[in-house]
């Protein structure tokens, strides 16, 4: 599939907040996978300026393309998939016209030769099935920072909401204003620039 709507809450966590969710729920039983996203953006911010985000992620050694973009329901998601040449093309600031994502980003008005790579943000991942939901705990490795993060990707809004504030309430901890992890690693660009 080139699209789907991702409905997803998050929220930042401390290290032990991290770890009682862990305990919390059957996280044990679960492989903790590693996976990269490398950013893209224009010198002039245009994706960022339209609540977009372009990155290509390798996971389980397959690269994708992805462009999100704000949606009344979530985000849009467009992808593609890269081979390895592609990506390090990509990489490399040499990126190659993909049918899905230069599709979409025509339509914000952005042109692939004024994409420029910007850095890249690595993930220790665990991720379960739980009440109709995915549960994901993130730990985040980018420039000096790291962080911990509960994702929950749900089907509907309503699924979502419920899961999440369980798991939060269950474990006792606040819920925070998250931004999600391009405007993390951003922020952290901008501070270390």
């Amino acid at each position: 599939m080139s699209q789907e709507i991702e409905i997803e809450y998050k929220n930042l966590l401390m290290m032990e907040e991290y770890d009682q969710i862990h305990s919390f729920l059957p996280f044990n039983s679960v492989e903790l996978f590693e996976q990269t996203n490398y950013y893209f953006e224009t010198a002039d911010l245009k994706l960022r300026e339209q609540g977009s985000a372009l990155r290509i992620r390798k996971k389980n050694n397959r690269w994708t393309l992805t462009l999100k973009q704000p949606h009344e329901d979530g985000l849009l998601e467009t992808h593609d998939t890269l081979t390895d040449e592609e990506a390090n093309l990509w990489i490399q600031n040499k990126p190659m016209d993909k049918p899905h994502v230069s599709r979409q980003l025509q339509e914000l008005g952005v042109d692939l030769g004024d994409l420029e790579f910007l850095g890249s943000l690595t993930t220790r991942r665990k991720e379960l099935e739980y009440e109709g939901t995915t549960v994901v705990l993130d730990h985040s490795l980018y420039y000096d920072r790291e962080d911990y993060e509960l994702e929950v990707e749900a089907p509907s809004q309503s699924k979502g909401t419920e899961v999440f504030q369980k798991i939060l309430k269950e474990c006792n901890i606040p819920q925070r204003k998250t931004d999600n992890k391009i405007k993390r690693f951003y922020n952290a660009k901008l501070q270390s620039d």
